[in-house]
């Protein structure tokens, strides 16, 4: 292995690292307290995202689902809305993709529930689509986004954004948001009386 090689990695980790030692942990603890809150309620959490996003998406209501599960304690109720592929084909066939993720909570979605939309850019228009529609119906809105959070971090009751122009290291961010904050509910769950 060369030795410029051996830097590109050591760029990309020293980048990644930086990055997200500058995210703001306040925003975080906002998220992690708005789904426990959530969760002792009973309320739903739907998540959903494009591309990288959607498997962030996907693996935070895994985590959600499953991470967090304590004997004798209510269970999240979380749901990600890019996991049904005919579901979503049909609505972008029948009308426009950027009806995928609202047209999907219309039948589910009540007032305080959480609806968390994951966008580096954070101007993808079924994200802000859903998001809208969300506030509409008196849900407590989330996004994860990238650099100034784009059109989301107006849409969104708590905005976490990840500092970095990288789009990789931005969805790298977004995954790492998704295990702190199971990981934290994990352990409050555990605490709660």
């Amino acid at each position: 292995m060369t030795t410029s090689n051996s830097d590109l990695v050591d760029v990309y980790l020293r980048q990644l690292s930086k990055t997200i030692d500058s995210m703001s942990r306040e925003a975080i603890w906002s998220v992690i307290e708005v789904l426990m809150e959530a969760w002792r309620n009973g309320r739903h959490v739907f998540i959903f995202g494009n591309g990288g996003s959607a498997s962030t998406a996907s693996h935070m209501a895994n985590d959600l689902n499953k991470l967090t599960v304590m004997p004798g304690k209510p269970r999240f109720k979380a749901m990600c809305l890019t996991d049904n592929v005919p579901l979503m084909t049909a609505w972008s066939n029948d009308t426009a993709y950027e009806n995928v993720f609202a047209e999907q909570m219309i039948n589910f979605l009540e007032p305080r529930d959480v609806v968390i939309g994951i966008s580096c850019s954070g101007n993808s228009l079924n994200v802000l689509k859903a998001l809208s529609l969300a506030r509409e119906r008196g849900a407590v809105t989330v996004s994860f986004t990238g650099n100034d959070g784009g059109q989301c971090k107006d849409l969104a009751d708590y905005c976490i954004t990840v500092p970095s122009d990288h789009i990789g290291q931005q969805e790298d961010a977004h995954l790492i948001l998704d295990h702190v904050i199971a990981n934290t509910l994990k352990q409050l769950i555990l605490a709660e009386l």
